[in-house]
């Protein structure tokens, strides 16, 4: 690892080595927990209108990053899909 100029590592390295560091010794499940936790922890300290904001930044950042052939692909997909569990949910009721 490359060091600065008084010989130490930057926070940028020392975090990626942290990172990786961490990844040798967990697994899926700890991921998932921590994610859940925060999660959790990120709706009790927001209401809606912190997450309409970042929503809406998302949607202004995806627009600014993805063409109409991005969004008409992506379209088909959900529409495929919401399709696909129609005719489940169609099927289910008429073997019930």
């Amino acid at each position: 690892m490359a060091k600065n100029n008084n010989g130490k590592m930057s926070r940028e390295q020392a975090g990626k080595k942290g990172g990786k560091a961490t990844a040798r010794n967990h697994d899926q499940e700890f991921y998932e927990e921590i994610g859940q936790k925060g999660g959790e922890a990120t709706a009790k300290n927001h209401d809606q209108e912190f997450y309409e904001e970042i929503g809406q930044k998302g949607g202004n950042a995806t627009a600014r990053n993805h063409d109409q052939e991005f969004y008409e692909e992506i379209g088909e997909k959900g529409g495929n899909a919401r399709a696909r569990q129609r005719n489940n949910n169609n099927k289910n009721r008429n073997n019930s």
